[in-house]
């Protein structure tokens, strides 16, 4: 029993090892199976990699970030006439932090490059470090923009020295992950100098705001270039390079030096006296070219958008209602209009005062000059009688009587004397100034004829100046359609129409210079980076407005209006000065507001040069009067006459002489034909001293048929720089009228 049963165990024992022997076999061969099969793997997988290794290098490689950068445009030169740099460009440099790679080793290269940039630019270092760990994936931050080549080198140098320092002494610490990326800067050499004909650019200085900058925008622009990397066929980096395509360079017809004298002339006028406005023009009557354009509007091209000193903060906040108001009203046109009272309920006080900045920089920027308008007053004289004249209405020859007043479609329309001047000349008539005389001659040349030459002389249209801002004046200067006896006699004597500083001077350009209007213009030449003429801008004839017998008719009477009229405030001593003096009473009549002006030139007999002054209300107690505009003429042409190689008469008794007598023959009238004198306590160097009780334009209705609103009108919309947003914004330009 004991036999059998040890039998049977036995034979169990023996199939258990049986079965673990082919178990552990099995194994062996699965094992075997599976390295072989993975042995193959890798051998497929090599010869996969060997046959594809070049264009998986290159799948790999171009999944790196290769430098890539732009490279920027040189944004073209402003120079004026005689090559003297207005606006330039300077290379200038942005910071750029790389979290990324500061990353890589904090330890050795946060500490390190944080410290440099403190030591270098003074910046927070707990700033610098908080900046760095909340972007640690990003490898590109623009830190600081417009740092100057001094300050990059200072970094430059540092960061080399401080790496060369910490390798020879094996330490890891390095300088990594800061880099710099070339950019412009405008910059104005003159500051304020020209600032509003000049203009400046945008925060990005990719676009011009104002001025020249504006209007000749496209010219200035160039194109950004571009360097970045390639792999070729053999793998290999390769770079290229796109270079940039700088900007042209403008050349003005602006003089500096005649700039800087008007300038310096309407500061002193306004630090002395002052007034609300007073703009200054300068051209060359026989081509169009302005020489200098200024007003008391003054702001630093650097830093246009500085209004410390210029505006109180009461000033801001009412700009910035009515601006809130007015908008408000324009985007809410179906509904009920808001009050000044309600702008609160609306707008907060931060948009409010932002409103009011924006229209405080938009006031300060506008070109008085092109953009604002005015009743010019008697300067206006001598195109009445230029118009009478061309059309054979008279021949300068004739006499008229001056009684006091002109009763014309019912109203009682005074002189400037209301005693009377008596008996006039065509030339005397200019040279006192008389209003009564005017209207006489202006009846005689009839509406229709009066308009065309309005037209004609350019009043009522744009003169196509290139600058941008031109007030749009159609709506504000009558026609032939609309004019009654009442506007046509208050215009002969400039009264009842706007115009422009720019197209009072274009007009009286092409009188003086014998009858040829050219289009003002501000540009002479476009040249390119190589500094070859890529455009020039030649004076371009417009049309022709007089014969040359009535502009030397006009040129002796305005001479005798300095030598021997109301003129005599302006004369330059040694020099043939010519020119018209003027005053406005501004709407609403009676407030005793006046526009005082002088348009004048040199030399009388072959005019070089043309200057313009109005002066918005003077502030002075008397009675302003034209002697105050004359007086800055004088002093403006006393200094840039010697400047322009315009020389004094060798001879002036002889050379007034020749000057006389090449002129048409004034019948009747003697050298020393005394002009009739107004009473001795009314004795004044200006035509337009008003008696008491009397007014140039008395009895005038503020609004006559078809005539000027009594609200300003509208000028062109003009864009303008927003400040915040550097973007621009449009402005509605003012129109300022004046009696």
């Amino acid at each position: 029993m004991r036999t059998s049963q040890h039998n049977s165990s036995h034979g169990k024992s023996s199939k258990k090892r049986t079965s673990t022997k082919n178990l552990q076999k099995g194994l062996a061969i699965a094992v075997i199976v599976i390295t072989l099969a993975l042995f193959a793997l890798i051998y497929i997988l090599y010869s996969i990699i060997q046959e594809n290794q070049d264009s998986y290098n290159q799948i790999v490689l171009s999944q790196q970030n290769y430098e890539s950068r732009t490279i920027p445009y040189r944004r073209g030169d402003i120079l004026d006439r005689n090559n003297t740099y207005l606006a330039t460009t300077q290379k200038v440099y942005n910071l750029i932090l790389d979290p990324q790679q500061i990353l890589l080793d904090e330890e050795n290269y946060l500490e390190t490059s944080v410290s440099a940039l403190v030591s270098v630019f003074g910046y927070d270092a707990s700033e610098l470090r908080t900046l760095i760990h909340e972007n640690p994936s990003k490898q590109y931050i623009r830190y600081k923009r417009q740092l100057s080549y001094e300050q990059k080198e200072a970094f430059e140098n540092l960061k080399e020295e401080t790496n060369k320092k910490n390798a020879s002494q094996n330490s890891k610490a390095r300088v990594r992950g800061v880099w710099f990326e070339e950019e412009y800067k405008r910059i104005y050499p003159y500051n304020s100098t020209g600032a509003s004909i000049i203009g400046f650019v945008n925060g990005d200085g990719m676009d011009g705001a104002i001025g020249i900058e504006r209007s000749y925008n496209e010219e200035l622009t160039g194109i950004n270039g571009r360097e970045y990397g390639y792999l070729n066929d053999d793998s290999n980096l390769e770079r290229v390079i796109k270079s940039a395509t700088n900007g042209n360079t403008i050349v003005t017809t602006i003089d500096l030096k005649v700039q800087d004298v008007v300038e310096k002339n309407i500061r002193q006028w306004q630090n002395e006296t002052g007034s609300e406005h007073i703009g200054v023009v300068v051209m060359n009557p026989n081509n169009g070219e302005v020489l200098a354009m200024a007003s008391e509007r003054e702001f630093d091209l650097n830093n246009p958008r500085d209004l410390k000193g210029k505006f109180t903060e009461e000033e801001l906040w009412d700009f910035g209602l009515k601006e809130a108001r007015d908008t408000y009203n324009r985007k809410h046109k179906e509904e009920e209009p808001i009050s000044l009272e309600q702008v609160t309920e609306h707008f907060s006080d931060e948009d409010i005062r932002s409103y009011g900045q924006q229209v405080a920089w938009n006031q300060n920027w506008r070109n008085y000059c092109i953009s604002d308008t005015y009743e010019p007053g008697s300067p206006q004289k001598i195109f009445t009688v230029a118009a009478a004249m061309e059309e054979g209405v008279i021949n300068g020859t004739e006499s008229f009587l001056c009684d006091g007043y002109q009763e014309v479609g019912g109203w009682p329309i005074a002189c400037v004397k209301t005693s009377g001047h008596g008996n006039l000349t065509v030339t005397e008539s200019l040279m006192q100034s008389c209003n009564d005389c005017m209207m006489q001659i202006a009846a005689m040349t009839g509406k229709v004829r009066f308009s065309k030459y309005q037209k004609m002389f350019g009043f009522g249209s744009r003169t196509g100046i290139d600058l941008p801002g031109e007030a749009d004046a159609k709506s504000l200067v009558y026609d032939e359609n609309n004019m009654d006896a009442a506007s046509l006699a208050t215009n002969s004597f400039g009264q009842n129409y706007n115009c422009t500083m720019i197209q009072m001077a274009a007009a009286y350009c092409s009188v003086i210079n014998g009858g040829s209007y050219y289009e003002p213009h501000i540009v002479r030449q476009i040249l390119n980076e190589q500094g070859a003429v890529v455009k020039r801008i030649d004076p371009k004839l417009v049309r022709e407005t007089v014969s040359e017998s009535t502009a030397a008719f006009i040129r002796e009477a305005l001479f005798r209006t300095v030598s021997e009229g109301t003129g005599k405030a302006a004369a330059v001593e040694g020099y043939e000065i010519a020119g018209k003096t003027g005053t406005g009473e501004k709407y609403p009549r009676g407030n005793n507001n006046y526009l005082v002006s002088f348009c004048g030139f040199a030399p009388a007999s072959d005019p070089q040069v043309l200057v313009y002054v109005t002066i918005d209300e003077p502030h002075v107690e008397d009675q302003p009067h034209s002697s105050y505009a004359s007086g800055v003429f004088q002093k403006i042409m006393t200094e840039i006459l010697p400047y322009l190689n315009i020389f004094p008469i060798t001879d002036p008794e002889t050379d007034l002489e020749t000057f006389g007598s090449v002129l048409p023959e004034r019948e009747g009238i003697t050298d020393n034909t005394a002009l009739p004198e107004p009473e001795e306590t009314k004795v004044y160097e200006t035509d337009e001293f008003i008696e008491p009780g009397a007014r140039e334009g008395a009895g005038v209705p503020a609004q006559l048929p078809g005539g000027i609103p009594e609200e300003s009108s509208e000028a062109e919309e003009e864009e303008l720089s927003s400040g915040a947003e550097e973007t621009a914004e449009t402005e509605e330009a003012e129109t300022e009228t004046s009696g």
